[in-house]
């Protein structure tokens, strides 16, 4: 979805007092967790740093290592399809179902499937597909789209979930009461794995070494959506591989914590081939599905490639003043906050996420907090600079919708102010006629300044605070 009502969208979300409240509790309540989980700030800079090179190992190969990925996966018998564009993966992972003659598919979560839209194209092909995971279930009932990475339904309360189940769900009577809203939930979804055609889940990890799909979660629905129908099909962009499996265990450490306070999930599942013989369980068919839509455009260039390094804990957001006050649909696309600020002009274009990079106050909080050290905030200043840049320009790697709020008004004013303070003479002799005509300014100041809170005047003046200071009174 463009971004093109971004400013009209994150308004509504402001004059939402509720919504903001639900918010600014869920965010406080992530961090303290977060921070819990790393009391030795030696320890978590360490296991950062080591999370980054991980990651930057693994991107520098990554033609390689996808190849060889799909080489140990097809060895394994798992079928490996490569699409271009959300609609190709789509229309691959409809047409295996419909080879089946299938109806009915139970997902598990999945962020590069909401991506692609993937259950509304499977509905107009008149297949169903059901979420598993909780919170993208309830926002599914509601006819929404999830608000969070991590956690779909962030910015639900009970009282609307209770209000949502009783209304929706045939002979549901109206509770409040959490644990009996999430068994409830659970027990609408529970026959479905049992009656699907097929499984789709997401992925977390995928280990070029051995040929294994890793699959992050807490609920026991992710494993049950990839062993109990007869078809399994995953789908992960391009950038989820990794080198060796030795690769895992410092990400997985840095994820759960990351993301929801926890030392480690309820589940970490393990896939690398479909049933075999002698087996009781699992699926008879698994599929993989690697999505690219435009990540090999950040993958060209040597510094948007670091955007590509994101494991999806959701950290920068937790932590993100914006996000907290505005939420996720403001955003108006499938990846919300300061990762779906870098991210998202890759898979939509700047034409139509413009608003996004400058969404953010830049106080670096996104930067500080991100597990494998992504310089959010450099590359939210890169992709102002390209949505602003000349469209005519050239450059080494062009951006889809390069230029898109490039306005030659404002540019001719920069390219003046910098002609002006680049030149010692001109710079005074400017300065010289500001002071001579500062009575044309305006008599109030635009933006942020007419905004401020004026700071409590001080009990006492800088100066005596010195010469109290010198004399040692301090």
């Amino acid at each position: 979805m463009p971004s093109r009502k971004f400013k009209a969208r994150a308004h509504d979300a402001l004059d939402d007092a509720s919504l903001r409240r639900s918010f600014r509790g869920a965010m406080d309540f992530l961090m303290s967790k977060r921070a819990a989980q790393f009391p030795d700030a030696a320890e978590l800079e360490a296991l950062r740093t080591l999370g980054e090179q991980v990651r930057q190992r693994c991107l520098s190969k990554l033609p390689t290592l996808l190849e060889t990925l799909e080489a140990k996966l097809t060895a394994n018998g798992v079928k490996v399809h490569w699409a271009e564009t959300p609609e190709e993966a789509n229309g691959i992972i409809q047409g295996l179902i419909a080879a089946r003659g299938g109806t009915l598919a139970v997902k598990g979560k999945s962020m590069v499937s909401e991506e692609t839209e993937l259950n509304h194209h499977l509905e107009h092909h008149g297949i169903v597909a059901i979420e598993s995971d909780m919170g993208e279930y309830i926002v599914q009932l509601a006819g929404e789209k999830p608000s969070h990475i991590v956690m779909p339904a962030i910015h639900k309360t009970k009282v609307q979930i209770a209000r949502l189940f009783h209304e929706r769900l045939p002979d549901t009577p109206y509770t409040e009461d959490v644990d009996q809203l999430i068994h409830i939930g659970r027990h609408a979804i529970r026959d479905l794995y049992v009656q699907a055609d097929v499984g789709i889940s997401g992925v977390n990890f995928a280990v070029a070494e051995t040929g294994t799909l890793c699959l992050v979660e807490n609920e026991g629905n992710g494993r049950m959506c990839t062993t109990v129908p007869d078809m399994h099909i995953a789908i992960t962009g391009i950038e989820k591989v990794v080198e060796h499996f030795s690769d895992i265990p410092p990400l997985y450490s840095l994820l759960p914590r990351s993301a929801t306070g926890q030392p480690v999930t309820t589940y970490f599942n393990m896939i690398s081939s479909p049933r075999r013989p002698g087996e009781m369980d699992g699926p008879r068919e698994v599929h993989l599905v690697l999505l690219d839509n435009g990540r090999s455009q950040a993958y060209a260039d040597a510094q948007l490639r670091k955007t590509l390094q994101c494991i999806r804990c959701g950290a920068c957001m937790n932590h993100c003043p914006v996000y907290a006050r505005v939420g996720g649909h403001a955003y108006g696309t499938t990846y919300p906050g300061p990762i779906g600020s870098i991210i998202s002009p890759h898979l939509l274009g700047l034409e139509n996420t413009k608003d996004l990079p400058t969404a953010s106050s830049l106080c670096g909080a996104c930067g500080e907090v991100c597990p494998v050290k992504i310089p959010i905030p450099e590359m939210l200043m890169r992709l102002r600079e390209e949505a602003t840049r000349n469209p005519e320009q050239t450059v080494a790697h062009a951006l889809r919708g390069q230029g898109a709020a490039h306005n030659a008004t404002i540019s001719l004013a920069w390219r003046m102010w910098r002609f002006v303070h680049a030149g010692a003479l001109r710079y005074r002799a400017y300065s010289w006629l500001a002071t001579r005509f500062r009575a044309l300014a305006p008599k109030q100041q635009l933006g942020w300044t007419i905004h401020r809170i004026p700071l409590t005047p001080a009990k006492k003046s800088l100066h005596d605070l010195m010469r109290e200071r010198a004399a040692g009174k301090h």
